[in-house]
């Protein structure tokens, strides 16, 4: 995990993290999976395919699964509330989302060993 350099006309009040997870967002009656490409506690980075991405304004729930190396300790589920701030199309298909924080919350830990016995 690296910390995000700030440069000097950087508005944010907390420090990003780059961390690769993947997520699962619900908009509406929607759930679309991606991956996180940085996150704080008040914000997160995700890419989406390009036809699935929300827009700016629009309040969306999402699930991130943070790794060991970030929680210290088992991977967990995070649910988030959020707000898209702004969304940017790529020429890989792909659109990035920034989204802010509202409320969030863990859910569990993620125990891969039990995952692959219990199969």
């Amino acid at each position: 995990m690296k910390k995000k350099q700030a440069a000097g006309d950087d508005r944010r009040k907390t420090q990003r993290y780059q961390i690769k997870a993947p997520l699962t967002i619900s908009v509406g009656d929607r759930e679309v999976a991606g991956f996180t490409r940085d996150l704080s506690n008040r914000g997160v980075f995700f890419y989406v395919s390009a036809g699935d991405a929300p827009v700016a304004g629009e309040e969306l729930e999402f699930v991130v699964e943070l790794p060991p190396e970030v929680t210290l300790s088992n991977s967990c589920l995070i649910r988030c509330q959020g707000r898209v701030a702004r969304t940017e199309l790529n020429m890989r298909d792909e659109a990035g989302v920034a989204a802010e924080i509202l409320e969030y919350r863990i859910l569990n830990e993620v125990r891969s060993q039990q995952r692959t016995t219990a199969a």
